[in-house]
């Protein structure tokens, strides 16, 4: 009989606790929902202009839209993620559903892809810089070969995630993600998704830097020297795009290293996630800005109607 009135009392605790937190889950669910259509709403628009601008049809720009591609497919499961949550906060739901560990595994996949796609832009710079002679690692083949491995290495990596059933629905946050305490997963998540790529394009970045500084020093000839400035300057917009995945991504690496030492607060994936959507509108912002010509073939688009108009009245 005790054991049935204390388990009564907690459950109405636990109501209590619900209907207090239910309208600020309801608002970040919203605030994450708006940020998520917008991201996809430019992707979509981005990709569209790829598609029908011929101008858009280069070797760069082929890694350009798979980064695209890459962030918008990480966008959709979120979106996914995002109803999830917002239906379960709202009829009161606390259990997962049967797509629960798939979103879990396919949200890991979409961010070492979208994380190695700017790996590859900047790999691609630093390979016409250093070596203009090697045409076959410029060529479009090449390229293409290059982004199908990085997909079938993202879901390769994924794998031990499901193969040890570690992603876990969080009743707090509705989620189903994996733990963040000190395991070998918290370790390898980290390792391969931010450390190499990120380490990497870092890596290119300074060492085009240092080898553009030393053409400047010796006699070179003014087209490659041009050719070396615009490449570093490509991979310069590359550190500002993952600078705004680490700047907003914060919390997230916060949590991840406090599961190492302690428990994360209660319903960090809920604040951490909420930060990362908010970035992915920022990123196709940037994206928007940096790529010449997406935005050469915007502003095409809009100069275009005003003359039709002019010529329709004259």
């Amino acid at each position: 009989m005790n054991t049935t009135t204390f388990l009564v009392s907690l459950l109405k605790d636990s109501n209590t606790s619900i209907i207090i937190n239910q309208s600020w889950f309801i608002l970040v669910d919203i605030l994450a929902l708006i940020c998520i259509i917008l991201a996809i709403l430019m992707s979509l628009l981005f990709l569209c202009i790829v598609l029908t601008d011929k101008t858009c049809h280069t070797v760069p720009m082929i890694l350009i839209t798979n980064s695209c591609f890459s962030g918008f497919s990480l966008t959709l499961i979120l979106f996914w993620v995002t109803i999830f949550t917002l239906y379960n906060d709202l009829q009161q739901i606390y259990y997962q559903d049967l797509f629960c560990n798939f979103r879990g595994y396919m949200g890991y996949v979409t961010c070492f892809a979208t994380m190695y796609s700017y790996f590859l832009q900047a790999i691609h710079s630093y390979l016409i810089v250093i070596y203009p002679t090697r045409l076959f690692w410029q060529s479009a083949k090449f390229q293409f070969l290059l982004i199908i491995l990085t997909w079938i290495a993202a879901f390769i990596y994924a794998c031990p995630q499901i193969a040890t059933n570690a992603i876990k629905y969080s009743v707090d946050d509705q989620i189903c993600q994996l733990p963040l305490h000190l395991s070998f997963l918290t370790v390898y998540n980290p390792l391969f998704v931010y450390i190499i790529p990120i380490n990497g394009i870092v890596f290119i970045y300074l060492k085009l830097i240092r080898y553009v500084k030393e053409m400047n020093k010796r006699v070179t000839l003014v087209n490659r020297l041009l050719r070396a400035k615009k490449e570093l300057k490509m991979v310069f917009r590359i550190v500002i795009l993952i600078s705004i995945f680490l700047i907003l991504g914060i919390p997230y690496t916060i949590f991840v290293f406090m599961g190492y030492f302690t428990s994360p607060p209660k319903y960090h994936f809920r604040i951490a996630l909420t930060f990362i959507e908010i970035s992915l509108v920022f990123v196709m912002i940037a994206l928007f800005k940096f790529t010449d010509p997406v935005r050469t073939s915007i502003m095409k688009r809009i100069n275009r109607q005003p003359n039709v108009v002019v010529a329709t009245i004259i």
